[in-house]
């Protein structure tokens, strides 16, 4: 194919990319971003075939069957509360397939050395390889670890070990003097693969420490690297579509992770660096509950939901554990058709990725427009009869308003306490990731309705039946 036809067909394919990331920017728009986004990679994957048409098109059908065929599977049989883990897993895939372009690239120039089809050896080409096998083995490892914390099959908390900083400092050290060999040895591909296994090393110790309660941000910064890893890859193969669509992801996952740590209140270099600590000298747990926590029961909610005028109900991460997110939609129809307005107050950082909650209760077929962002419900909440929280924690302790020294002082939260009545639906006392009481549990006008959230809110709605008749 003529060079030009190849260029026109990557800008449209570019172009594509950034619509279909503007339609993922909200919901109303996201099903047409995401088929926007698939046709730009279908586009620049065909064109790249047609242009490069080195290797039998039966290899690449072998493996459009066998990735077709994993990703039904995945499809099919992750449940949509373990999709944090599934995102872990495809920003890890992305991270590895980088580390075999640039290893292969590097294969090509050993056998290819002096033909006609060989790669021009340059410190350009030696600089892409190192990023991208640098990044991309940081990103997979880091990611399965990431996966492993989010599954419970890694100690979620904030794993530290002596000198931990200064260990990663010399090991990156290390990695960039097996760089330099690459640059100034660029025919031999040992100082690649040792680097490789250092870089992998690098990225278990750079997701280990961090708390599981941090994995919103860890997978948001893992995507941005995974599409810097990919942009790499791209200058390795002087493939311009693949350094644009590297670009975009790696910044839209650099926005990302800002937002998410913006609504934690935090400094990036503190969820990655730092450990989230109790303060001295705060209140215990029996001085801030002691004799004022009230229970209830899923009669008395029904009787308050019955007369309630308007509702809000904001899920958290025991609401995905749980999976009660198709019993909330149970709860939301019996309101809706009571005549009672119904809405979702949503934390940026509730669950445990960016967007966790607004997955799970979109798969509950719950309306878009009546998912409200934290700016959005905030001023309402003085309005709003009854707030119903289910497991979430931290992201509503009016301390961080209240309390300059406390862990999350500052910290945006949903101002629920504002409410007329508020209903936590939550296991038991047990503290959030601050590792603080939250006085909302013991305030005046909240009650405690302990259990699994799937049954409460079950129980619920068969009292709300019998209340309305």
């Amino acid at each position: 194919m003529s060079s030009g036809l190849v260029n026109i067909a990557y800008l449209i394919a570019a172009s594509l990319f950034i619509f279909g990331l503007k339609g993922l920017s909200h919901p109303r728009t996201a099903v047409r971003g995401n088929q926007l986004g698939a046709l730009g990679m279908l586009l620049a994957i065909v064109i790249t075939l047609l242009d490069q048409n080195i290797i039998g098109y039966e290899i690449i059908i072998a493996g459009v069957v066998i990735g077709g065929a994993i990703g039904v599977i995945l499809a099919v049989r992750i449940q949509m509360t373990a999709m944090p883990e599934l995102v872990a897993l495809f920003n890890g895939f992305g991270g590895l397939a980088s580390i075999l372009v640039a290893g292969a690239a590097l294969l090509e120039v050993s056998v290819l050395k002096g033909t006609a089809g060989a790669i021009a050896l340059n410190a350009q080409f030696s600089i892409s390889t190192f990023a991208s096998g640098l990044i991309g083995a940081v990103t997979f490892w880091g990611s399965l670890v990431a996966f492993g914390k989010l599954q419970g099959k890694v100690n979620d908390g904030a794993v530290r070990y002596p000198f931990d900083q200064a260990v990663k400092i010399i090991l990156a050290i290390i990695i960039l003097i097996f760089g330099y060999l690459m640059v100034v040895n660029p025919d031999s591909s040992i100082p690649y693969w040792v680097m490789i296994v250092l870089a992998s090393v690098l990225g278990i110790l750079f997701v280990i420490p961090i708390g599981g309660a941090d994995m919103p941000v860890v997978v948001a910064l893992l995507n941005s690297f995974s599409g810097l890893a990919a942009a790499a890859a791209g200058f390795v193969l002087f493939n311009s579509v693949l350094i644009v669509a590297g670009t975009l992801v790696g910044a839209s996952g650099i926005i990302l992770t800002i937002i998410m740590c913006k609504a934690m209140n935090r400094s990036l270099t503190n969820v990655l660096f730092g450990t989230f600590t109790v303060t001295e000298g705060g209140p215990s747990a029996d001085e801030v509950y002691g004799g004022k926590v009230k229970s209830t029961s899923a009669e008395e909610v029904a009787m308050l939901l019955e007369g309630a005028k308007r509702v809000c109900i904001v899920p958290g991460y025991g609401m995905a554990v749980a999976q009660a997110q198709h019993a909330v939609r149970e709860l939301f129809d019996l309101l809706e058709g009571n005549g009672t307005t119904v809405e979702f107050g949503v934390h940026p950082v509730a669950g445990r990725m960016p967007g966790h909650m607004n997955v799970l209760l979109a798969e509950a077929d719950i309306p878009y427009e009546r998912l409200k962002d934290m700016d959005e419900i905030n001023p309402n909440f003085k309005q709003i009869d009854v707030t119903i929280i289910i497991g979430a924690n931290d992201v509503v302790n009016p301390v961080a308003r209240t309390d300059p020294d406390s862990p999350i002082a500052g910290m945006p939260i949903l101002d629920v306490d504002y409410s007329k009545t508020v209903i936590v639906i939550k296991r038991s006392l047990s503290p959030g990731f601050a590792g603080i009481p939250n006085p909302l549990f013991a305030a005046d006008n909240a009650l405690m309705f302990f259990g699994d959230g799937k049954k409460a809110v079950e129980d619920m709605v068969k009292c709300l039946k019998e209340e309305i008749g």
